[in-house]
C-alpha cells in the first residue's frame, strides 16, 4: 500500500457569524413563527440561513492506492462530543470501533460550552486523518438542556449539527433540510434550524457508494419520523443511482414525544401492554408495531434493514439510577411522573433498553455480522455516550 498525503485544508469560514449578541433579543419569543416576523430576527435571517445552508468539508486523509471489496462502516450518536478524548481514543484503538473506512455520527457541536468549544468535527478528522463534511442543524440560543444548563463558561459558535468522515474522497456533499417535529422556540431549550440529512458520494475502492448520515426527531411524533424518512428517500431516488448506506439515530422510540402529554399517554398505554412486554418485544424492535410506518417506508424503496443490524439489541439504555438521565428527562417531563417510571423500570431491574440507531442499504450486502457496540467508557469509566455504537461492514452489488 502507497500512501500520499494530501492535505487539502479549507477553512470553514462560512460557519463564522456575530449573532451572540442577537441572542438575548430573540430569547424573548416563545415561537419560531413569531420570531420570524419579527424586527430582530429580519435584521439576522440573512445570516442565519447562510449558516444553516452551509456544509463544510476538508480533507485530512492521506491518498489510499489499495485494492478493496468490502467497506467497514460505523454509525453513532456521540452525545455533542462531550467526551472527546474518549470518543477519539476508542475510534482510534477499540478493537470493534478502529479502521472503519465510513464513520456516520450524529450529533457534533461546533463552539459549545459543554463540548469544551471545539469544531467537535474538525478536531476529530484531524485526530483520525480522515476526511469529513459537517452540516450545521441548529443555532443554540442558550447552553443546552438537562445538566448542560449548568455547564461552566459560555458559547462561542453555538453550533450543533451532524457529520460523515471517510478514508476515501468525499464528492457531492449537501444536506436535505426536515422538518421540526416541534416548534424549537417553545420550551426550556431555544434553537434556530432544524434537523437535516447529510449526503454525499464515497469515492471507495471497491467502488463508488452514497452515504447518507441521519438524525431523525427525538420530540416527534411516529408519523413526523416516517415523513422525515420519506423526505430524505424521495431526495434519493432524484440522484443518479448508486448504491447507498443510510446510517445513524433514527429516534425509533415507539413514543409519540412531541409534547409531554403525548409522551404521559403513550407510556401509560404501554405500562397497559405489559412492561415486561414492551422491554421483551417492542422497545428492542420497534419495527415490529410502533414504528413499522417507517420501516415499510424503506422496504417499499428498495431499502433493507433487516440483514444490516443486529436483530434485538438496544442502542439507548434507561437506567433508573443514572442522574444525570432524569435530570435531562425532567426538563419535559413532570416530577409526578416519575415514580411511575421508577416502578416500571423496577419490574425489569431498573434498566430499559431501546434500539434507535440504524443502518438500512440499498445494493449492498452485509460481510460478516452487523455489531451493536456498547460499555464504551473512558478513562475516568465515565460512558463515552449515550448510545451505544453499531458497526457494518458490507460490499457492494
Amino acid at each position: 500500500m502507497v500512501l500520499e498525503f494530501a492535505l487539502q485544508t479549507h477553512s470553514p469560514a462560512v460557519l463564522e457569524h456575530q449573532l451572540k449578541r442577537h441572542f438575548t433579543d430573540l430569547l424573548n419569543f416563545d415561537s419560531t413563527e413569531e420570531m420570524e416576523g419579527s424586527v430582530v430576527y429580519e435584521s439576522v435571517r440573512t445570516e442565519v440561513e447562510r449558516i444553516l445552508n452551509a456544509v463544510v468539508q476538508e480533507n485530512f486523509a492521506p491518498k489510499i492506492f489499495e485494492k478493496a471489496e468490502t467497506v467497514r462502516a460505523l454509525a453513532w450518536n456521540i452525545e455533542r462530543g462531550n467526551r472527546f478524548e474518549g470518543i477519539a481514543c476508542a475510534l482510534k484503538n477499540h478493537e470493534d470501533l478502529k479502521n472503519k473506512d465510513l464513520l456516520l455520527l450524529t450529533e457534533l457541536d461546533y463552539g459549545m460550552a459543554r463540548s469544551a468549544n471545539r469544531f467537535v468535527a474538525q478536531d476529530l478528522a484531524r485526530e483520525l486523518k480522515l476526511n469529513y463534511a459537517f452540516a450545521p442543524c441548529y443555532i443554540a440560543l442558550q447552553k443546552g438542556s438537562g445538566i448542560e444548563s449548568d455547564v461552566a463558561g459560555e458559547n462561542t459558535k453555538s453550533l450543533h449539527g451532524l457529520a460523515m468522515f471517510s478514508k476515501y474522497p468525499i464528492k457531492n456533499a449537501h444536506a436535505v433540510p426536515l422538518p421540526n417535529g416541534k416548534d424549537k422556540m417553545f420550551g426550556k431549550e431555544k434553537r434556530l434550524g432544524h434537523l437535516r440529512a447529510l449526503v454525499a458520494d464515497i469515492q471507495h475502492a471497491a467502488g463508488d457508494f452514497r452515504a447518507v448520515t441521519l438524525h431523525l426527531d427525538a420530540h416527534s411524533s411516529r408519523r413526523h419520523r416516517r415523513l422525515q424518512m420519506k423526505i430524505v428517500l424521495d431526495h434519493l431516488e432524484t440522484l443518479p443511482d448508486l448504491p447507498t448506506v443510510i446510517g445513524g439515530d433514527w429516534n425509533t422510540t415507539t413514543y409519540n414525544a412531541q409534547t409531554a402529554n403525548h409522551a404521559i399517554a403513550g407510556y401509560f398505554r404501554r405500562v397497559l401492554m405489559g412492561v415486561k412486554n414492551m422491554v421483551k418485544n417492542h422497545y428492542p424492535f420497534p419495527d415490529r408495531y410502533f414504528e413499522r410506518g417507517l420501516f415499510r417506508e424503506l422496504e417499499k424503496r428498495g431499502f433493507d434493514y433487516k440483514n444490516l443490524n443486529e436483530t434485538g439489541a438496544g442502542t439507548l439504555h434507561y437506567d433508573m439510577e443514572n442522574s444525570a438521565y432524569n435530570t435531562n428527562l425532567g426538563d419535559w417531563v413532570p416530577q409526578w411522573c416519575f415514580p411511575f417510571i421508577f416502578w416500571a423500570a423496577r419490574r425489569v431491574g431498573g434498566r430499559v433498553s431501546a434500539r434507535l440507531d440504524w443502518f438500512a442499504g440499498r445494493g449492498i450486502k452485509a460481510k460478516g455480522k452487523p455489531q451493536t457496540v456498547g460499555n464504551l467508557v473512558d478513562a475516568d469509566n465515565l460512558p463515552l455516550s449515550d448510545h451505544d455504537a453499531i458497526t457494518l461492514d458490507f460490499a457492494l452489488n
